[in-house]
C-alpha cells in the first residue's frame, strides 16, 4: 500500500533542513539542487551581509527555481527578496514554491538582466549562473541557448551593471572568478574556502 507524502504545516519545519525545503518542488526540480542551488547554510550567511537593516531590496541573478530567494525571505523577514531567471518553467516552479510556503517578501521575474534595472534593487546574490554557457559544464537542460560567448556576453553585461552602481552596494558571490567583479568593489569578507564572498563598492 503506497503512502501518502506529508508536508510540513509550518515555515519552521520547512526550512528545517536543505532536504526537508526541497520537497517544495517536484521531483525532478529536486535533482538540479546539488549542483545548482544555494545551501541553507550559505543563504544565512549572504543575507546577514545583504539585508543590514529593515527595507533593503535584494536581487538574486540567476535565480533558477528560487531557493535562495525563499530562505532569504523567511530567515530576513524584513527585507525583500527578487530573482530573475530567464527559464519560465522554474519561475513557474518557484512561484508554486513562494505560494505554497506563504512568503509574501519574495518576487520573482521572468526576464533576462540585459533588460533589467539593477538601480532599482539594493543588493545582490550571484551563484555564478553563467557557467553552464562553457562547453564542459553540467546544464540545467537544453531548453535554452549556451555557447562561450554567452558567458563572455553575460558576464560583460553584469560588469557594466554592478560598475554603474551606488558606492555601499553589496554584492555576495558564490562560486565565482574575481576577475569578473568591477575593480571598485572592494573584498570585504570571504568564508567557506574563499568561495563564498563578500563584495562593498567604493
Amino acid at each position: 500500500m503506497a503512502t501518502e507524502t506529508i508536508f510540513p504545516c509550518t515555515l519552521e519545519q520547512w526550512f528545517s533542513s536543505d532536504a526537508q525545503l526541497h520537497q517544495v518542488y517536484p521531483p525532478l526540480i529536486q535533482l538540479l539542487a546539488r549542483k545548482h542551488w544555494t545551501p541553507l547554510g550559505i543563504t544565512q550567511m549572504v543575507v546577514q551581509f545583504l539585508a543590514p537593516h529593515d527595507g533593503v531590496k535584494v536581487l538574486d541573478i540567476g535565480s533558477g527555481a528560487g531557493k535562495f530567494c525563499l530562505a532569504g525571505g523567511y530567515y530576513k523577514s524584513c527585507a525583500s527578496f527578487f530573482g530573475i531567471e530567464q527559464r519560465k518553467d522554474l519561475v513557474s516552479h518557484a512561484e508554486t514554491a513562494r505560494s505554497i510556503l506563504g512568503l509574501k517578501n519574495v518576487h520573482f521575474i521572468h526576464g533576462n538582466l540585459a533588460g533589467l534595472d539593477f538601480k532599482e534593487y539594493d543588493h545582490f546574490y550571484f551563484y555564478n549562473s553563467f557557467y553552464e554557457n562553457l562547453m564542459d559544464t553540467e546544464k540545467i537542460d537544453n531548453n535554452i541557448e549556451c555557447s562561450p560567448e554567452l558567458y563572455n556576453y553575460y558576464n560583460r553585461k553584469l560588469y557594466e551593471k554592478m560598475e554603474g552602481l551606488r558606492t555601499g552596494t553589496r554584492l555576495a558571490t558564490f562560486h565565482c572568478f574575481d576577475d569578473n567583479m568591477p575593480s571598485s568593489y572592494q573584498l570585504v569578507d570571504s568564508q567557506v574556502g574563499s568561495l563564498l564572498k563578500f563584495w562593498i563598492k567604493l
